[in-house]
């Protein structure tokens, strides 16, 4: 169900910044994941925020990254039946190598971003079977409540606090997964992406993750494993491969432009396209300036967690509109 008046009163539209795959591994690792703070992608977010004063960003961090590739390295495995599901299909690193609580440089230069917020990003990141990013395919709402808890107690470990959200990997979705979000007291949701579907003020969604919720405007979820329970969902619709354009109609439909970057962007041969390096950078560089020159005060730059406790303050204040 959609939200009428979810904007300020005097906003046209919005914008979020959101980074998916964000956990504390370095350039001497597999790969670069943020561990290398400044110097390495996050750098390229600390120039963005640098740049402009208005923008937001959210980062999505995974509480004990495992995942080394997001695709298959044991092909011989792969085929052969039952067992295939039941093991890991790639290399995964050691359990709590990664564990945030062990890299207090890490937590600490997130603490310090400006204008940033952390939400949730999974556990692990990984599941056994073919689906390796997808942690949460398959999971029943007790297995859910068992990772969730362990999440959020590795955040709390570390001392990073967190908006009450997360972002599902690899967009892996389901009601049992919403009720125990619920459960755990977390708010909203994003679990979708489609970068594909026409604008258009009724478009829904087609693409990765849930289909047939809102492109462009924040809308409840109720998972039916729990009634009366609400998230607030929210689609990506923006990434680098997007013309500027798509952004201009989204705004003149009064939407949010939900703007998605992956942190990482090369994982054993897997390019991520919106994965933050010089070119992506520069790209939103270019898409924020345009849009502040083109609409300036008209639009709300916010993050999901502000526009679900605008949502969730209006709501039970019954104020007509955000303020």
């Amino acid at each position: 169900m959609e939200i009428p008046q979810w904007l300020p009163a005097e906003k046209q539209a919005a914008i979020c910044f959101t980074i998916d795959d964000i956990h504390p591994g370095k350039s001497s690792d597999a790969y670069e994941a943020g561990g290398d703070l400044e110097k390495g992608a996050l750098g390229h977010i600390q120039w963005l925020l640098e740049r402009h004063p208005q923008l937001r960003a959210t980062f999505f961090v995974t509480a004990d990254w495992r995942e080394l590739a997001p695709h298959v390295t044991r092909p011989l495995l792969a085929q052969i039946p039952i067992l295939r599901d039941s093991v890991y299909l790639t290399k995964v690193r050691p359990l709590g190598e990664m564990r945030l609580s062990r890299h207090p440089e890490f937590v600490a230069y997130l603490k310090s971003l400006p204008r940033t917020d952390v939400s949730l990003h999974g556990l692990h990141h990984i599941r056994k079977g073919k689906q390796i990013p997808m942690e949460f395919l398959g999971k029943d709402r007790a297995e859910c409540d068992v990772m969730l808890s362990e999440m959020i107690s590795i955040f709390r470990e570390a001392g990073l606090p967190f908006s009450p959200g997360m972002c599902p990997p690899a967009w892996a979705y389901n009601d049992d997964l919403g009720s125990a979000m619920l459960a755990q007291g977390l708010q909203f949701v994003a679990p979708t992406r489609d970068i594909r579907t026409p604008i258009a003020s009724g478009a829904v969604t087609a693409m990765s993750g849930v289909q047939g919720v809102s492109l462009i405007h924040p809308e409840w979820l109720y998972p039916e494993s729990l009634q009366g329970g609400q998230l607030l969902h929210f689609s990506s619709n923006f990434q680098a491969t997007s013309p500027i354009e798509r952004a201009f109609e989204i705004i003149e439909n009064n939407g949010l432009v939900a703007i998605k970057a992956h942190i990482i962007k090369n994982t054993y041969g897997h390019i991520m396209l919106d994965g933050m390096d010089d070119l992506y950078r520069n790209y939103l560089d270019l898409v924020f300036t345009e849009l502040d020159r083109r609409y300036g005060n008209r639009l709300w730059w916010t993050s999901m967690a502000e526009i679900t406790a605008c949502v969730n303050e209006r709501r039970t204040s019954e104020l007509p509109v955000c303020v």
